[in-house]
This record gives structure tokens, C-alpha cells and sequence, in this order.
């Protein structure tokens, strides 16, 4: 089974970039994709069905704005729009899909870089979500959690970690919690279990000031979060860099049948 996530900052200037096609090649079981900036009349055949999948999307209320989904092989059991938190709901963050005992879902975790503003609502997403993981965690059900979690963990996870530990994505306070997300709802972080020390490789973003992608300046800040027992079926993770369709790079998992 394999799984990408991708934050595609605009799915339409992605898939001028080739997105589609890209994916189409990687034949992946499910692809999860942040950060649409589309609303559902925005939406080609190509964005809600390419070829072979079936699409699952949360639009966001607020125009050209967030959004997050799914693309599956085969047809969800159910489906979940939003986690129960108006605030965040309104702007599109989160599609849970099931399939049997798997649930598969993409979150867009909210940045909080533009403003004070944001970061309050960074810190209040935060509060909110940590209960609906653990949730998650204990329901029983196999789950994957694919996303931008806009959080660098540790010092390994971004270039210069320590002109960063004052800017949103590497403060302390969402290093903690990420840590909580990890310890106390039993959830792995999937590609820091396969490859434990790896630092500018692990990279999933770059900003587009000055040289930071050609100079490899990056901060790894995407995820695919499991329960341990899927977690423990990952045997191969690698970042997808060949081309750039967005400021990330798309997070490539295969995890045994």
C-alpha cells in the first residue's frame, strides 16, 4: 500500500506543474493533498476524479483559501468533513476517509507565520485537535494521518533551527505539542521511524525568500502520522524532489500489504 501526501499550495498551479501526471505514474493506493485554494465550482473533472480515483474534498467558506482531500482507488465507506470545531471546519482543514479498518485522512494544520492573529488561532486549533487524535488513537481503527502539520519537531527537522526557535513552526510550544501527539495518543511519526538521524533529505518545505530551495534551506513539516500497528507495516519513505509542483515536496510511504 502506498500512500503520498502533498500540500499543493493552489491544486491549480499544481497541476500545471505536472502534478496529475506525477501522480498518475506513482499509482499510489491514496494520495492526500493540502492546501487547495478552490472551491467546488474551481473543481475540473481532472481535480475531482483522475483517472483510476474517486476524490474526496473539504472546501473552505473563505475564497482561494485552504482545503484539503483525498484521492482513493477505491470507493470510501464513509466520510467525514470537518472534526467538529466550527472555527476550523470553515476553513476546510480535514477529510476522513474509511475504507474497512482503515481510515485515512488529510489535515491542513493551520500556519501561523502571517500574524499574531494566526498563531492565536494556531494555539486554539492545537487545543481543539489534540482530543480528536486521541479519539482517533483509541477507536480501534487502523489510522493514517497525512498531512501539513506546519510544526518542525526537532532540531534535525529545519536547516537553521536555531534563528527559528522565535518563529511560528518551531516554537516551543508547538514542538511540545506535537511531542503530546506522538506520546500520549500513541502515534508515530512514520518517516522519522524509518529513517531516525536523516536531516536535509527529510526536508518537505522551503520558502520561496531568497535561495532556500536551491541552498537546501528546509524544514521538514510534513507527516504521516499512524497507529502503531500500520506504523510498524511502513517499510520505505522517501521525499519526491525530481520535479516541484508546490513550496513542498510531496512524502511518499509504502507500507506492506
Amino acid at each position: 500500500m502506498k500512500i503520498i501526501s502533498a500540500n499543493l499550495n493552489g491544486i491549480r498551479s499544481a497541476s500545471r506543474k505536472g502534478f496529475f501526471d506525477w501522480m498518475a505514474k506513482e499509482d499510489a493506493d491514496f494520495v492526500c493533498v493540502q492546501e487547495l485554494k478552490a472551491q467546488a465550482a474551481d473543481m475540473t473533472p481532472e481535480f475531482l476524479a483522475p483517472t483510476g480515483y474517486n476524490g474526496y474534498f473539504h472546501y473552505a467558506a473563505k475564497k482561494g483559501y485552504s482545503g484539503a482531500g483525498v484521492y482513493a482507488k477505491r470507493k470510501a465507506d464513509h466520510i467525514v468533513l470537518g472534526f467538529g470545531n466550527e472555527e476550523f471546519d470553515n476553513e476546510g482543514r480535514y477529510v476522513q476517509c474509511d475504507f474497512g479498518n482503515l481510515s485515512v485522512i488529510s489535515v491542513y494544520c493551520p500556519s501561523g507565520s502571517s500574524s499574531d492573529e494566526r498563531q492565536q488561532a494556531k494555539f486554539r486549533f492545537m487545543e481543539v485537535f489534540l482530543p480528536h487524535l486521541m479519539q482517533l488513537s483509541a477507536c480501534g481503527r487502523e489510522v493514517v494521518i497525512c498531512g501539513d502539520w506546519n510544526i518542525a519537531h526537532k532540531e534535525i527537522d529545519l536547516k537553521n533551527w536555531k534563528s527559528n526557535q522565535k518563529n511560528s513552526g518551531f516554537l516551543p510550544e508547538e514542538r511540545a505539542w506535537l511531542s503530546r501527539v506522538f506520546d500520549e495518543c500513541s502515534l508515530k511519526d512514520v518517516y522519522r521511524q524509518l529513517h531516525p538521524d536523516a536531516t536535509g533529505e527529510a526536508y518537505t518545505w522551503w520558502s520561496n525568500r531568497g535561495q532556500a530551495w536551491a541552498k537546501n534551506v528546509g524544514w521538514r513539516i510534513d507527516y504521516q502520522v499512524a497507529t502503531c500497528a500500520i506504523a510498524e507495516k511502513a517499510k520505505n519513505a522517501s521525499i519526491y524532489k525530481e520535479a516541484r509542483f508546490s513550496d513542498h515536496a510531496p512524502l511518499i510511504i509504502e507500507y506492506a500489504a
